[in-house]
């Protein structure tokens, strides 16, 4: 993974120096709360409901297993003992004191980490496939052009104070799991006819308030021109989105305005003048920072293992967790490991100090020391040996990070909410626990198949409630917190937006909302159909007619 060098070191120990003292002169008095604001979100800080909350860049998701140690002790020492990985595969503290802050920023620049640009109206963390690098379906590895964007958009600056904030994503595989539809920016990385390295980019997605997919800006981009292209697109949305109404300041609002065909035509215009500029990428640069993404050390391994083989067939917990959390690799011999943040019953993301060290610990063990964060909350081990996997599951369930349920539906991707975000309507959190115990059968999980619930606790979307096969949405109602549910919604090459199904619901009534969903899919679907394949089969009518039919007699009853 990337290393700093000199200048990332100098540049984040100058930040941390920076911070410490305009902290001392806020809570000395000699800032005002409107002077301090912009400068405690340029290093990460929100003030939420209860207690600031701190968030930490983890840049395209990857991570050595010092650096999450280093995380595990920050949040023992400076909060609560735990923290949340968001689905933009950072990790954010929701209890820190604010005069620890500075003390925590440096010790996060001891192991190469910052907290720069992941709030404010800038550039924030470029994201992409938590598998990248070992993903059979690769055609390009992204993460050297990840890294890229990420050094050439950190502290730029003619884009540190755009209309709002701006997300990009990027992604090399044939099946798209970085979601790139639905950012500001997505680039989707391919090889042309002549075996050439190729963009085709997408603008204007977006999953907040009025939710969007991207349109195609570009079918075809060299590569050494993803740097002046994206610059072309930030210009014109720098200079015409708008700044008077906070709602409509993202980027999808300009594209929907204007069209994208003019849109396209004034980011042409604006490229002629930066296409050949000093960020045209060279093949040094990019050779320069492949470097840090080599290939692993791997062993020349047989495809197959014996004792693995030997401990599915004897073993059915375990094998239920391999068909969930294993994943190919490109490298024979070596798998994929995905460690579930959602165990039932607990926050989805959360992970504690102690798991954090465990992990840690797994890495240097199993996984040449280092691991991945993904959009969907949860912890990756990208290396592991086939002969490994019945060790490391051993080690991994034991302190609760062995749940069987990756695609499943407790595999619930969900924001913070009302518990924690003072931008929430409602709280998401107590929504997701109660979900996951009313489907506490695991069986019954792996029989109905995969299906992905997404909750956000307000129209920001943070949980990505618009692309969940069931999405739910929490709104207010006359002070009190309801839930607006959708389903239809899928991120992937064939993403799509969730259809909102009628009225709102109480807190209490969301289990059961989603198992009338479910039953409906059970009853319907056909021998290879997963939950979203016969939504857009039969549409969203006989989902709704059962939900609020049982609704409505319910509600007989309680008036009888």
């Amino acid at each position: 993974m990337y290393k700093y060098d000199k200048i990332d070191q100098t540049n984040v120990d100058e930040r941390v120096a920076q911070f410490r003292d305009q902290t001392r002169r806020f809570l000395a008095g000699e800032l005002t709360d409107d002077e301090f604001r912009p400068l405690r979100l340029r290093n990460g800080l929100y003030i939420q409901r209860y207690a600031p909350m701190f968030r930490i860049a983890v840049p395209y998701g990857m991570l050595a297993s010092r650096q999450l140690r280093k995380l595990g002790d920050i949040a023992k020492r400076y909060d609560r003992g735990y923290g949340h990985f968001s689905t933009r595969q950072n990790l954010q503290l929701n209890w820190p004191k604010l005069e620890d802050v500075p003390e925590m920023l440096a010790e996060l620049a001891t192991v190469e980490m910052h907290a720069i640009q992941t709030s404010g109206n800038c550039i924030r963390n470029i994201t992409t496939d938590q598998f990248a690098g070992i993903a059979p379906d690769e055609v390009i590895d992204p993460r050297a052009m990840a890294e890229i964007l990420r050094q050439w958009s950190t502290f730029h600056p003619e884009f540190a104070l755009l209309p709002r904030k701006f997300k990009i994503a990027v992604s090399g595989t044939k099946q798209d799991r970085a979601v790139v539809q639905a950012h500001d920016i997505g680039m989707e990385f391919y090889l042309d006819a002549n075996n050439q390295v190729a963009i085709k980019v997408w603008v204007g997605g977006g999953l907040g308030r009025t939710p969007i997919l991207g349109s195609v800006i570009r079918e075809y981009l060299e590569w050494q021109h993803a740097l002046t292209y994206c610059e072309a697109i930030i210009r014109v949305y720098n200079l015409h989105g708008r700044r008077d109404n906070i709602f409509k300041a993202r980027i999808k609002i300009l594209v929907k305005a204007l069209g994208i065909d003019e849109f396209r035509r004034q980011v042409e215009a604006e490229w002629l003048h930066l296409k050949d500029s000093p960020n045209t990428i060279t093949e040094a640069e990019l050779k320069r920072v492949s470097q840090h993404f080599e290939q692993m050390p791997y062993e020349v391994l047989p495809a197959h293992n014996a004792s693995f083989d030997a401990a599915i067939a004897s073993n059915p917990a375990f094998a239920a967790w391999v068909k969930r959390c294993v994943h190919p690799h490109k490298q024979p011999g070596y798998r994929a490991i995905t460690l579930s943040l959602k165990p039932h019953g607990k926050a989805p993301g959360d992970a504690t100090s102690e798991q954090m060290h465990v992990v840690a610990d797994l890495a240097d063990q199993y996984s040449f020391g280092e691991l991945r964060v993904s959009h969907e909350q949860n912890l990756i081990l990208a290396d592991v040996k086939l002969s490994d996997l019945f060790a490391l599951w051993g080690k991994a369930r034991k302190h609760g990070l062995a749940t069987p349920n990756i695609g499943l539906l407790t595999d619930i991707i969900c924001c913070p909410g009302g518990d924690f975000c003072s931008l929430a309507n409602a709280k998401s959190i107590p929504i997701a626990e109660a979900i996951q115990q009313q489907f506490d059968n695991l069986d019954y999980l792996h029989d109905i198949g995969e299906i992905e619930i997404n909750i956000s606790g307000c129209m920001n979307g943070c949980g990505h409630h618009s692309v969940g096969h069931i999405g739910i949405l929490g709104v207010d109602k006359d002070g009190s917190e309801w839930y607006q549910v959708s389903i239809g919604g899928k991120q992937g090459n064939d993403a799509s937006l969730g259809s909102v199904i009628g009225p709102s619901f109480a807190a209490e009534e969301m289990p059961d909302v989603v198992q009338r969903l479910i039953d409906v899919y059970v009853q319907q679907r056909t021998p290879e159909e997963r939950f979203i394949d016969t939504v857009r089969r039969l549409g969203i009518a006989p989902f709704k007619a059962r939900v609020y039919a049982d609704k409505d007699v319910h509600k007989e009853v309680a008036h009888a």
